[in-house]
């Protein structure tokens, strides 16, 4: 008989003496034979394309900020535009609790499917909005989007769970890539077809037409997987009260609130300081894709790393490095100094994005409760999200119309240190 029949004959038999009960489980290679299937990788896919389509997309406001900035919402201030893409984050983060709990109770496909629908719709409702008409665009890009992409991000990253456990920040890091790639297109995208079709509206077009494409590829091909626990039956309810008073987890989200505030002040704001600068207008159209295509390799590397000292001693000295990068800011005047900045902090920050669901996950007592404590930390971290970069871009305006750039890169800069006093 081979070890894995004896094995199999041998897995739920238990010893019970009326003192303990012993039962012989199946060696790890077993439990996770399926790790790395076909199924698996396919799943792993249509990830990658959800988060093409939903934070990638968000990853390059920086375009639309610039634009409406100078020409659409001109008879708005920074910090009125950048609560578009601000309250866009805080509606893909803040129903994590209801999503992460249907995702949990086993509606991944139904919220998939009707999460694709709404974020192609709103992508082309974005396109139909006049100009100077603040509220068309808020209810299209930061409304409806974000709801389309709240029902998106968080299972399309919850199920990596089920199919992966030994190599899971590395399966996490290869699909959440798709956001960096995302950060790459887009803004090329948007910023090369506005000139070649006389018209934003109809480049924004093209990208609803191609997100349409890929969330479809994604509905097609990603799968669900209930693992059984030791005893055959599959894992039991998530209890919420037990996860909101497990104190190692919460003081970590405590600390991700704090990153929140800050991190995406780049994202948002670095084309439109490469313009004011004077830097040329060719380049300054490109640092949201440099930074992006840095944080590819960021979202890989470090988590391939992190399966063998752990997630959370690789997730520190990556938020220790971006947010020092952010001080250098002050020295950005020239454009090779602009494009490596936007590498570096792309790789960096893209880094500290991709460890949180596996430190989230890791944390879980059970695969049954991954999605609600991926919804309750994402629910908490959208405040910050929502608040962010509208206080930087209040700190950014000032009176006479001119740029004060000190202010938020020092509000940003700081969010290092004050996240590990939030910890600890």
């Amino acid at each position: 008989m081979s070890d894995h029949t004896a094995v199999s004959a041998i897995r739920h038999h238990t010893y019970d003496d009326k003192k303990y009960v012993l039962e012989l489980l199946p060696p790890q290679s077993i439990i996770d034979e399926d790790e790395g299937s076909a199924v698996a990788w396919l799943t792993i896919l249509g990830t990658f394309f959800i988060q093409f389509c939903t934070l990638g997309n968000i990853n390059a406001f920086g375009v639309y900020q610039d634009y409406y900035t100078r020409y659409s919402l001109s008879n708005k201030t920074p910090s009125d535009i950048s609560w578009i893409g601000s309250f866009q984050l805080f509606m893909q983060y803040a129903p994590g609790i209801i999503v992460g709990r249907a995702f949990d109770a086993g509606y991944f496909h139904h919220m998939i499917a009707l999460g694709s629908f709404l974020q192609v719709v709103s992508i082309f409702m974005i396109s139909l909005t006049q100009w100077h008409q603040y509220y068309q665009v808020f209810l299209a890009q930061a409304v409806a989007s974000g709801i389309g992409q709240s029902l998106l991000f968080l299972p399309s990253l919850s199920i990596i769970g089920q199919h992966f456990k030994r190599h899971r920040a590395l399966a996490t890091g290869v699909g959440v890539s798709g956001a960096s790639v995302g950060g790459v297109i887009w803004p090329i995208v948007l910023n090369q077809l506005s000139r070649r079709m006389a018209s934003f509206s109809n480049a924004v077009r093209v990208t609803g037409a191609l997100a349409g494409l890929l969330l479809i590829i994604a509905n097609l091909v990603m799968k669900t997987k209930v693992h059984p626990t030791a005893t055959g039956t599959t894992a039991p309810k998530p209890k919420l009260k037990v996860i909101l008073t497990d104190w190692a987890f919460m003081s970590s989200i405590g600390g991700a609130f704090v990153v929140g505030l800050g991190l995406f002040f780049p994202y948002f704001y670095l084309q439109l300081y490469a313009v004011d600068k004077g830097i040329d207008a060719n380049i300054a159209f490109y640092v949201l894709a440099i930074m992006n295509a840095g944080s590819v390799g960021g979202r890989i590397l470090p988590n391939f790393v992190a399966d063998r000292v752990g997630p959370y001693n690789m997730l520190i000295p990556c938020l220790a490095i971006s947010s020092a990068l952010t001080f250098s800011i002050f020295g950005l005047k020239t454009c090779a100094a602009v494009i490596v900045f936007a590498a570096l902090y792309g790789f960096w920050s893209g880094s500290y994005v991709s460890l949180i669901p596996t430190l989230i996950v890791q944390s879980a007592s059970h695969c049954g409760e991954h999605g609600t404590r991926m919804g309750v930390a994402f629910s908490f971290v959208s405040v910050s999200m929502l608040i962010g970069t509208p206080i930087s871009g209040a700190l950014l305006h000032s009176a006479d119309g001119n740029y004060i750039w000190y202010r938020p890169i020092v509000f940003c800069g700081v969010r290092s240190p004050a996240s590990f006093l939030a910890v600890y």
